[in-house]
This record gives structure tokens, C-alpha cells and sequence, in this order.
């Protein structure tokens, strides 16, 4: 069977980088965007996407808190990591069974977030 894909947004190469090897060493493929208007055209064309997980600071029509919303409206069943090391979500910003992590980004805490998510789906 093959890896779920995942699709990694940040607008930092380098953090994007780090962000995708930690996802993928906890079993995804992982496709990279720099931007929220690019990761909306990769979505289209990915329909077995399993995990989102975005930085909420970027530059474009949209944030990754919009981002995460809109793949929260138009695929529930995609899991939803959003990231920042500057913004914290207030209350109702993020899509329901969302989760927020501050960075910088612990592998650890992001593996077990990621297990997390996988059993309450």
C-alpha cells in the first residue's frame, strides 16, 4: 500500500524543508507548496491527500488559517496541522479537529500529533 500523501505550505525553503522531511519520516509522501494559492491548485489535482499541515503566515490571497478552513469546508476528511511561530489561532479559527503547533517545530510533538489525529479520524 502505498504512503498517504501529505501536501506541506510554508513560504520559508528552509523551514519548508525541515517541515516536510519530519512529515515524511512519520510515514507520508509529501508534496511541498510555497504559498496557500499554490497549495489550493496541488489539492485539485491530489484527491487522495490525507494530512495538511501549513504555516498560517504567508504571502497570497490567502493565510494558512484560510487555507486550513477551505480544506476543512471542501474535504473533511483531510487531517489539519496549521503552524506558527508568531500567530496563535484564536478560538474558532481553526477547522473542527484542527490542531496547532507553535514553532519551532519539535519532530516529536509533531509525529505524536500526527498519530493523534490519525486514530480520531
Amino acid at each position: 500500500m502505498p504512503d498517504p500523501i501529505a501536501l506541506v505550505v510554508d513560504d520559508e525553503p528552509l523551514i519548508l524543508m525541515d517541515t516536510a522531511d519530519i512529515v515524511a519520516s512519520a510515514g507520508y509522501h509529501v508534496i511541498e507548496a510555497r504559498s496557500a494559492d499554490e497549495a489550493c491548485a496541488l489539492l485539485e489535482k491530489h484527491g487522495s491527500l490525507k494530512l495538511l499541515m501549513t504555516d498560517i503566515q504567508m504571502p497570497g490571497d490567502m493565510d494558512g488559517l484560510a487555507l486550513a478552513r477551505y480544506v476543512g469546508d471542501h474535504w473533511p476528511d483531510v487531517l489539519v496541522v496549521v503552524a506558527s511561530g508568531a500567530v496563535i489561532p484564536k478560538d474558532g479559527e481553526l477547522p473542527q479537529g484542527a490542531r496547532f503547533l507553535g514553532k519551532p517545530l519539535n519532530q516529536a510533538l509533531v509525529i505524536e500529533t500526527l498519530r493523534e489525529l490519525e486514530i480520531d479520524k
